[in-house]
């Protein structure tokens, strides 16, 4: 099949266009015939960018899993910690766990530094569930760049619902016994960047 008479069959535009019948998206492949795939195709894009942000709070809230096991498991083991009556001089460095490593800068300190480091299956969930994250990301890139109407507005609705059911954002507020405010301390961290098209 010739090359040219192909591409004719595609209603493109580098402008704001508003086809549905015989228009490609990403590939020639995907041609819409009807108007029935092309609500499908819409259908589709609200569910791929809900996917995107639902991957992205999934990588927010394994972080804090992991961060959370350790900060309990640092809690209840005090051997994590040097003790404040050892012979050790005032600069040393201890091994508590695999992962983690803390440091003393003083004897009569009442707090040391605990440095946590992620394991390596860890790590690899980290990466995977980034690079996941950044492939859907781009797919809905490429949609936005077919400049259809109708897609860049699946688009848009689609980031609304996903950031509706996907992240609720919780805060714990430390109140005193006086009433007076100490402080927030966000669970939820979804108001740390708007949600791109490139995650």
């Amino acid at each position: 099949m010739d090359m040219t008479s192909s591409m004719t069959t595609c209603n493109q535009s580098m402008l704001w266009n508003w086809y549905t019948i015989d228009s490609c998206f990403i590939a020639e492949s995907w041609h819409i015939g009807s108007n029935g795939a092309f609500a499908a195709t819409c259908i589709g894009t609200i569910l791929l960018v809900m996917v995107m942000e639902a991957l992205r709070r999934l990588g927010k809230e394994y972080d804090n899993w992991i961060l959370q096991r350790f900060q309990a498991c640092a809690g209840s083991n005090n051997s994590f910690y040097p003790s404040a009556t050892s012979s050790a001089p005032n600069k040393g460095f201890a091994k508590g766990a695999a992962g983690i490593s803390v440091t003393a800068t003083g004897a009569s300190q009442q707090t040391q530094a605990v440095i946590f480091r992620a394991s390596l299956p860890q790590q690899m969930i980290r990466a995977i569930i980034h690079a996941v994250a950044l492939g859907v990301a781009y797919l809905v890139m490429l949609l936005v760049m077919s400049y259809n109407g109708y897609v860049i507005i699946c688009v848009i609705i689609g980031a609304a619902l996903g950031k509706f059911f996907c992240d609720w954002m919780t805060m714990r507020i430390i109140v005193k016994i006086d009433g007076t405010v100490n402080g927030a301390e966000e669970s939820a961290a979804g108001i740390e960047e708007p949600s791109v098209c490139c995650g």
